[in-house]
This record gives structure tokens, sequence and C-alpha cells, in this order.
């Protein structure tokens, strides 16, 4: 594979790990399953919580910055992402440079476009992708089934709204007081949850069936997943201004940390003709196939 196609499967990657580290998306909402909290849980930071979830889940767009932070037992290196995000349906528009998706390639673009729109996420690959795959500068990831595959693990949802649920059923959650962020005045809130805790509060994650939840387990145990570590400033309109989310790994911290702005920000998206894409899946199975029958002949 050559460095610009490794360096589109990096960029894809990338992303693939961001979101991965908000497997918690998609969590039980604005209360635990059994309607109560534990007496460690500051009740006044529920509240708030529930409101920001509400606003936050009726926004359904933001504006977004992202930096995400990797340790070198990881391959090292800062990500940032920039760009409009919608959820409800999940839709994305954005840009990422950096150092943890690998140089070597002068013609590769110094800015990678992603974009995300009805299950599909499309990696733009640039000129330099182009030449060795035929004219096809975009790379296309089918987002089922990468979940399918990965037994949910893969899922690329990254509503705000949802994190905060998940924020909601920490057994620890506290407000830390108040803070200027970008200008705003916020109020400042923390939360952790184990990977256990997080299962068993994530409705999303109970609807996998045994072989699914048995593979998402693994890719957990795998990546070395321990807990989350999650914080939000939310602004007096009761919504986000920044979330920072620290994934705890047996080789290393995983930090991530969002900014939002323009809250309804209009996300439009046009995905790139059929001419101009290739299957990742596809081509990563030609590319089995191929080694197979390389090593067999």
């Amino acid at each position: 594979m050559s460095v610009v196609v490794r360096r589109t499967v990096g960029a894809a990657a990338a992303t693939a790990l961001l979101c991965a580290g908000a497997v918690a998306c998609g969590g039980s909402g604005a209360s635990d399953t059994n309607g109560t909290k534990s007496a460690a849980v500051d009740s006044g930071a529920t509240r708030a919580l529930t409101a920001a979830y509400k606003k936050t889940a009726e926004a359904r767009s933001a504006k977004v910055a992202m930096t995400m932070k990797t340790p070198s037992t990881l391959g090292g290196g800062t990500m940032k992402f920039s760009g409009t995000m919608g959820w409800n349906p999940s839709v994305m528009d954005m840009t990422m440079k950096g150092s943890g998706f690998g140089s070597g390639a002068a013609d590769m673009p110094s800015t990678v476009r992603m974009i995300m729109q009805d299950g599909a996420m499309y990696v733009d690959g640039g000129a330099a992708a182009a030449r060795k795959t035929d004219g096809k500068r975009w790379m296309k990831l089918d987002l089922a089934v990468l979940g399918k595959q990965s037994g949910g693990f893969g899922s690329l949802d990254q509503d705000p709204a949802q994190q905060i649920a998940v924020l909601l059923d920490s057994p620890n959650l506290k407000h830390l007081g108040s803070a200027t962020v970008d200008g705003e005045r916020t109020e400042h809130y923390k939360g952790t949850l184990t990977v256990e805790e997080m299962l068993n509060s994530n409705d999303s994650l109970k609807a996998l069936g045994a072989d699914e939840r048995s593979r998402f387990l693994k890719n957990v145990e795998k990546a070395g997943i321990k807990d989350y570590d999650t914080e939000l400033w939310v602004n007096e309109d009761d919504l986000p201004v920044r979330m920072d989310v620290t994934m705890g790994t047996s080789q290393g911290a995983v930090e991530m940390s969002e900014t939002f702005s323009d809250y309804g920000a209009a996300v439009h998206v046009d995905v790139p003709p059929a001419g101009q894409t290739y299957d990742l899946m596809d081509s990563l199975g030609k590319l089995g196939k191929l080694g197979k029958g390389t090593l067999q002949g």
C-alpha cells in the first residue's frame, strides 16, 4: 500500500479512534435505569446537565473544533479537527491536520477533508491519492459494515447530547465551579465511568446481539480501555462550550477536547460522485485475498 493511501487510511482510522473513544455515545438518556443516583452524585449537577442534554438535543448541529492527543505507544501525535457537525441525523463536514496520521508524502494535502452522511464517511486523499487509485481521490467507509465487524466499536456518532447523557450516568458526577471559556461564563462539571459502568448504562449497546457484544468487548479489551473521564463546561444558555474526554488505556491516555459554537448552524454535505470514490472495506478485502493467494502460491 502506498504512503498516500496509508495516510488516507490513517485519517479514517484517526477519526474512528476519536469516535470510538466516545463509544459511550448513545447512552440511556437523562437518568439512570433505576431512576436513582448514588449519594456521591451532585443533585444540582444532575439537574443542570439534564437541562443541557435537552437543549443540546434540540440544537441538532454546531460548529466544532476538536483536538486529539495519543500516547507514543499508540503512534503518538496530535490531530486537530474543525468544521460543522450535525446529530439526529448524523452528518459532518470537517478537516483534519496534524502529526497523528503520519508523514512522508510530499504531495499529500496538509489538511484532509472528511464528510459523513447517510451512514458513510468519505475521506479526501487529494490528487496524490487519485494517482494511486485510478483517479478516485475519495475513500468511502460504510459505517454499518464497520460497526458490524467491530461489534459497535467503530461507531462514528459524536452526538454531544448523547455524550452528556452518558456523563449523567456517572456515579461521581460533580460541579467544579464557574470558569470562563472562550469569553463565555460557564459552569464546570466532571464525571468518570468505568467500561463496565458504561456498558450497564448504554441502551444502544444493550441492543447488540450476543456475537456483536462479544466482539465489542474483545475490541475494548484489545484497546486496553479502562475508563472514561469527562469534563464539561456549560454556558448560561444550557449549551456545552467545551467537552474534554480522557480515555484511560493500558498504553496510556488518549485525550480529546472539543469546543462548540454557533449551535443550529446549517450542515449541508454533498457526497462525492461514485466515480471518484473507492470502498475501503472492499479494498482491504481484495488486498487480503491477494496476500493469501501469494502465500499459498
